[in-house]
């Protein structure tokens, strides 16, 4: 027994499946050992701190959101206006890329500059959406109609960048709307006592609109970068994540000014459960936490592919459901539990189908 296991060649003679999957199974060892070899110690560090930072960064925004509502807080133009905030974060990472890289400055024509300030808008009220979302709805809750951004962001992208489907992605994209459905059909099981029906059925739609902007805005990101840029790098997304956030938070700047909500924020921190320093705590986090996902997003996408960032995109979605029941005891039904997994299905079939699109492209 111990001599036939020890013979590799004696498996791999042998006829049948098995003899088929271990032979696939040294094909993608091979593949992998290759492709960590191609690449740095460096790289692979920055690699796994960016996919940590999405799958951290963004479901602690997430619930730092639903703590915001939960404890006291109102206003959904404080807790948009926290999401791009910290955008000089950003800028921080951005200087280096000048001066230890040597890249130069994208040159800011007229055309760009309109397109910065339309993106910037766009993801003001994307922001605006996703709060009444957050105000209303269980952070669990919250997350998975989120998911459906990637419905969207294929439809516009096929329609807007000349994007390619296959059927594979178009069974991931009706795969995730299924499962959209089940948590509307199960709507009363997991409303708050405080939240009447109206306003979770105007959660529920704010949330879908948001996710369908959300799919907007990259869309309409890919074409600036292939009509106006002409290039695809890391410092050139980075520029554009700068200027957008900054043209955002000066659009819900004037909102909030128009509404007087700042006024407000003095006395929503006094009666804030925990008091005015967990007030100005969840704010900050809220700040850096969002930004810090976006950071990890976009290194993601260069340092690896698409296909990577699309499966940590998938993962935080569990990730976030998981850590607001646990932290936040959201209520967990069994249809929100189906639907959670019909996400994952969609995700993984959307994320294969991208995989195969993108092999055939670069081959």
């Amino acid at each position: 027994m111990e001599g036939g296991l020890s013979n590799p060649s004696s498996v791999s003679s042998t006829s049948g499946p098995c003899s088929h999957l271990w032979a696939r199974f040294i094909t993608l060892r091979t593949n992998i050992w290759e492709t960590y070899q191609s690449k740095t110690i460096s790289h692979w560090i920055l690699l796994l701190l960016s996919s940590l930072g999405m799958l951290v960064a963004f479901p602690a925004s997430s619930l730092l959101s639903r703590i915001y509502f939960s404890n006291g807080g109102t206003s959904k133009w404080i807790i948009s206006w926290v999401a791009v905030a910290g955008w000089p974060l950003s800028a921080i990472m951005l200087l280096p890329t000048y001066f230890i890289c040597k890249t130069l400055p994208t040159p800011l024509t007229l055309k760009l500059a309109i397109s910065y300030i339309l993106l910037g808008f766009l993801s003001a009220a994307d922001n605006l959406m996703y709060a009444y979302a957050y105000a209303y709805l269980p952070a669990s809750t919250a997350a998975l109609l989120a998911s459906s951004s990637l419905v969207f962001s294929a439809i516009f992208g096929y329609f807007i960048a000349k994007n390619r489907l296959n059927a594979s992605m178009v069974n991931g994209i009706a795969i995730i709307t299924a499962a959209m459905s089940i948590i509307a059909l199960d709507s009363s099981s997991d409303r708050y006592g405080n939240v009447t029906s109206s306003q979770y059925i105007l959660g529920f739609f704010w949330d879908i609109m948001g996710s369908a902007l959300h799919g907007l805005i990259f869309a309409l990101s890919e074409l600036v970068f292939i009509k106006l840029v002409g290039r695809l790098s890391f410092h050139v997304v980075l520029e554009q994540q700068v200027m957008v956030s900054f043209f955002a938070f000066m659009f819900i700047t004037i909102g909030i000014l128009v509404n007087k909500d700042f006024r407000g924020m003095a006395h929503e921190a006094e009666t804030f459960k925990g008091g005015k320093s967990s007030y100005q705590l969840v704010l900050v986090w809220s700040a850096i936490t969002f930004q810090l996902g976006v950071l990890g997003g976009t290194a993601v996408l260069f340092l690896s592919s698409t296909v990577l960032a699309g499966v940590l995109n998938a993962v935080r979605v569990p990730l976030t459901g998981i850590a607001a029941v646990i932290l936040l005891d959201d209520p967990m039904s069994g249809f929100k539990i189906l639907s959670l997994v019909i996400t994952f299905w969609g995700f993984g079939s959307y994320i294969y189908g991208n995989a195969n699109v993108s092999n055939k492209a670069s081959s």
